[in-house]
């Protein structure tokens, strides 16, 4: 055992011996179950004035202690930020001050006291009465180092809002602009609801999902990775405007980027188009931006992005052209377009079209160049199985994906509403899963027999709330924006 870890054994058994004390005296702190507090730290120190000289109760956690003989300075944290405790000897009462000795750093507790300013100018609280609310069993992190091992900052997210109180904030945006993607929707008449998360298909898109079993019915059952199909069921049952807001769960690899469960939203809307989905996505995340952060210039890692509508649009090939000089207008067989994809060193996969290489060369040559925000149009078929045809060019679909600092944070089209097409794509999709892509989307019967009662032109949206999160506070990763990030867990 090093000296560390046997100082921080010591340190670990003393406040156990202090606990043990405390509850000797019969001032067992886990035995109080409430405390009436009026007032938190940042509205004592907004209102002084107000109520300088009067009394306040307040409840937190002490995050630091000095003392000067029969005076203690104490720093109280509660959610809202910090405040100094003033606690005198005579004021407390004699058996009291002794206790402080029994207090430690972490540990939560409860304050009556006046509100007055120190001669050096601090407003503080004047302790009349101090109550011990919880015992802190752990060391904190060192005050002035905090805790800065990023991997034990996701796993210990408690301690990280502890000593590290700015983290807060992130979160608290977090909360504002999903509050304000509903409040924007909300007021333009789309209905929220609710769809099944466990499920006996994972549909709604290309992706690997987390298989569980119940036990009752005896069948296996998937985490749904989109809710896509339901909602379109609600579509078909007469609901013009619906959305959901919540977790999607997809067997994935784990990035800066990437959480196996995340939370995105998708809507839906009867008689529109994707064109129509354009002009709500820009709109809606300019109107989030300007409620939440007052402004559609963000910068995010030293970038400036402006999000202010009208956003860019560009056709995916005619990307393609722009960024590589290759121009698929020119290339109508699947063999020349594999030709060229060898060329340009992409990797080949059996059942590969002529459509599945223009998305390849996309995502491989041109995502990059993608900062400012930009709509990406004209999908190939074979990468959207649920989207409409371009009726000028069937090889292409009314679709489109929203890109802004690289990334992908919103994807949208007009709903294939033909049950016969959309059967066939089905079909396709089971024939590149029979080859090897684990991703590709199942057959669904129910939904194909929804869409034959009846689905209308319906245009259809789902933005990646996290990535959305990412941007507008300026983190560097997923896991900055999620209270509770997937991790493996340690061995020890």
């Amino acid at each position: 055992m090093s000296d560390t870890e046997q100082n921080l054994n010591e340190l670990l058994l003393m406040r156990r011996e202090k606990l043990k004390e405390l509850k000797n005296k019969g001032k067992d702190p886990f035995l109080v179950e409430k405390f009436e507090y009026t007032h938190h730290s940042v509205d004592i120190k907004e209102n002084f004035e107000e109520l300088e000289e009067k009394e306040v109760a307040i409840a937190g956690r002490i995050m630091s202690r000095r003392g000067h003989g029969k005076v203690s300075f104490l720093d109280l944290q509660d959610s809202k930020g910090k405040i100094q405790l003033f606690v005198r000897y005579n004021t407390v009462g004699e058996e009291a001050y002794k206790e402080l000795s029994l207090y430690d750093i972490g540990d939560i507790i409860g304050v009556i006291g006046e509100v007055f300013k120190t001669k050096a100018g601090e407003i503080s609280i004047r302790a009349k009465e101090i109550i011990l609310m919880s015992k802190s069993l752990q060391v904190l992190p060192e005050k002035f180092h905090g805790l800065k091992d990023q991997d034990l900052r996701y796993r210990q997210r408690y301690v990280d809002l502890i000593v590290n109180p700015e983290v807060k904030e992130t979160f608290i945006l977090r909360t504002k602009m999903i509050k304000a993607i509903r409040e924007y929707l909300d007021a333009r008449d789309f209905l929220e609801v609710e769809t099944p998360i466990l499920s006996t298909i994972a549909g709604g898109a290309n992706a690997r999902p987390f298989v569980t079993h119940h036990n009752t019915l005896d069948i296996d059952m998937y985490l749904r990775i989109a809710n896509e199909l339901y909602l379109k069921r609600l579509i078909v049952g007469g609901f013009e405007k619906v959305y959901e807001m919540g977790r999607m769960f997809r067997n994935e690899g784990m990035s800066p980027k990437h959480n196996p469960e995340f939370t995105s939203i998708e809507l839906y809307q009867a008689y529109a188009d994707y064109e129509d989905m354009m002009e709500l996505t820009e709109n809606l995340v300019s109107y989030v931006a300007e409620k939440t952060l007052g402004t559609l210039k963000i910068n995010y890692q030293g970038q400036e992005i402006d999000l202010t509508p009208p956003w860019k649009r560009i056709d995916m090939a005619e990307a393609v052209k722009e960024y590589t000089g290759v121009d698929f207008s020119t290339i109508d067989t699947d063999e020349e377009a594999i030709a060229v994809a060898k060329g340009k060193g992409i990797e080949i996969k059996e059942g590969m079209t002529r459509g599945h290489i223009i998305n390849e060369f996309f995502e491989e040559f041109c995502e990059q160049h993608l900062v400012q925000p930009t709509f990406i149009t004209g999908h190939p078929v074979e990468v959207s199985p649920l989207a409409k045809r371009n009726p000028e060019d069937p090889r292409k679909t009314n679709r489109f994906e929203a890109f802004i600092n690289t990334w992908e944070i919103a994807n949208a089209f007009s709903e294939l509403n033909d049950p016969i097409d959309q059967r066939q794509r089905f079909e396709e999709q089971v024939r590149q899963k029979s080859l090897g892509d684990d991703e590709a989307h199942p057959m669904d019967e129910d939904f194909i027999n929804a869409i034959e009662v009846g689905l209308p032109p319906t245009g259809g949206l789902g933005i990646g709330i996290d990535r959305l999160v990412i941007l507008l506070t300026n983190q560097a990763s997923i896991r900055d924006v999620l209270l509770f990030p997937t991790m493996k867990p340690l061995n020890d």
